[in-house]
């Protein structure tokens, strides 16, 4: 299997990173895995910075990390013609399951990426390879950079190592700083094929047909939302209960319960991933610093300090989950009104929620496409809201509030 078989829907830019890939092992071969020169790298299809773009679920950091495997790979098939990016070879192997030496996978559930942890990657950036043909640094969240952090990437991609390659990846462009992108080479992927996504759960997960095209098609093509509504059951009953919001805002007490439920299945999200995550972190932290046995043990003076940045990156961590469980929920209403208003003008276009269309047909027959676009407006607006700070179950309120008017 070959490391591009998990990129679903995107064959241009599989050949795109095939022919770097192949530019890259050229480099290395005829330097005989010395650093190649600047101007070999400048005239091929290889560059030392990548930005890949694309909307949620396009699998931006799927093609980050086949292409970091892809130059990574020692397969001997390389010898006779054949393309790196074999998928079995050791390079590939480790580079894709997380534990190559060479490749650095970078993603945060904190809400941002601060100055520190990009320092710390500048510097690793500018070692050579330990044991792999390039040092390779997969940063997934890279728009969630702070400005500072921005700039200090900005000097290590303006002046990078002979053998490193910088792979970022966000949304759009407009999530980088202008000087970043002006020095990466762009790829820009597309939201995948249903039919792709579904046939990638059965042939990949095991998912039943059934639902994995139901779970496709519901998540109009996230790769990432739609394999975790086929396997969990508890999303699935997430979803619907927020697919029946748009029957419950006819009044003003309807409006504001469905606002506190929605915030409290947030809320409920985040503390089932801090009961997961945060005690075992938590207890490795305490016994690293050498707290006595039991949780209550006391710790040696001096390491309270730690203690506290623990608990302020679990707090970050909670919050960014509950507004990501909030944003997954706006998301699902968007489609939910968007199969409204494809009913309302009489459009062809396959329906996202065909589950529920019997709520889809009494809401299209209830109001009018200016009201269907307006409640849209609404949900996005609530959306930026939420980006900007604002307190969650005032912004949900408003939005809700917004859903009854129309």
């Amino acid at each position: 299997m070959a490391v591009w078989d998990d990129l679903v829907g995107q064959d241009r830019v599989a050949a795109q990173l095939t022919a770097a890939a192949r530019d890259a092992n050229a480099l290395v071969t005829a330097a005989g895995e010395a650093a190649p020169a600047a101007e070999p790298m400048a005239s091929s299809k290889m560059t030392h910075a990548w930005l890949f773009t694309g909307p949620p679920g396009s699998g931006r950091a799927t093609a980050a990390r086949a292409f970091a495997a892809a130059l990574q790979c020692v397969s001997p098939d390389r010898a006779l013609g054949g393309a790196p990016g074999c998928g079995f070879c050791d390079g590939c192997h480790t580079a894709l399951v997380g534990t190559h030496a060479d490749v650095e996978v970078v993603r945060t559930d904190m809400l941002t990426i601060g100055v520190k942890e990009t320092r710390e990657l500048v510097r690793r950036a500018q070692l050579s390879p330990a044991g792999g043909r390039w040092q390779v640094i997969v940063m997934e969240d890279a728009d969630r950079l702070t400005e500072g952090a921005g700039n200090v990437l900005l000097k290590a991609v303006e002046e990078p190592a002979p053998r490193t390659v910088w792979l970022l990846c966000t949304p759009s462009l407009e999530d980088v700083l202008p000087t970043i992108r002006s020095r990466c080479r762009l790829l820009t992927l597309r939201t995948p094929p249903v039919d792709a996504v579904a046939d990638l759960l059965v042939r990949r997960d095991g998912i039943d047909p059934e639902l994995a095209a139901s779970a496709a098609r519901a998540t109009q093509g996230h790769i990432d939302r739609a394999r975790r509504l086929a396997t969990d059951e508890r999303a699935r009953a997430r979803r619907a209960a927020v697919l029946k919001l748009p029957l419950r805002v006819d009044d003003v007490g309807g409006c504001l319960k469905a606002a506190q439920e929605l915030i409290d299945a947030a809320a409920e999200d985040a503390k089932q991933v801090a009961e997961e995550v945060d005690v075992k972190e938590t207890e490795e932290l305490r016994a690293a610093l050498g707290a006595a046995a039991g949780t209550g043990g006391r710790l040696p003076r001096g390491t309270a300090g730690a203690m506290k940045d623990l608990q302020d990156r679990q707090k970050r961590r909670a919050t960014r989950t509950q507004r990501d469980t909030l944003d997954l929920a706006l998301t699902d209403l968007i489609a939910f009104y968007r199969d409204v208003l494809a009913l309302q003008l009489g459009s062809q276009v396959a329906l996202a929620n065909t589950d529920v269309r019997d709520a889809l047909e009494r809401i299209a027959s209830g109001s009018k496409p200016e009201r269907t676009l307006r409640r849209i407006e609404a949900i996005t607006a609530c959306r930026q809201a939420l980006d900007s700070n604002v307190a969650p179950l005032l912004a949900v309120e408003a939005m809700t509030m917004a859903l009854r008017a129309g």
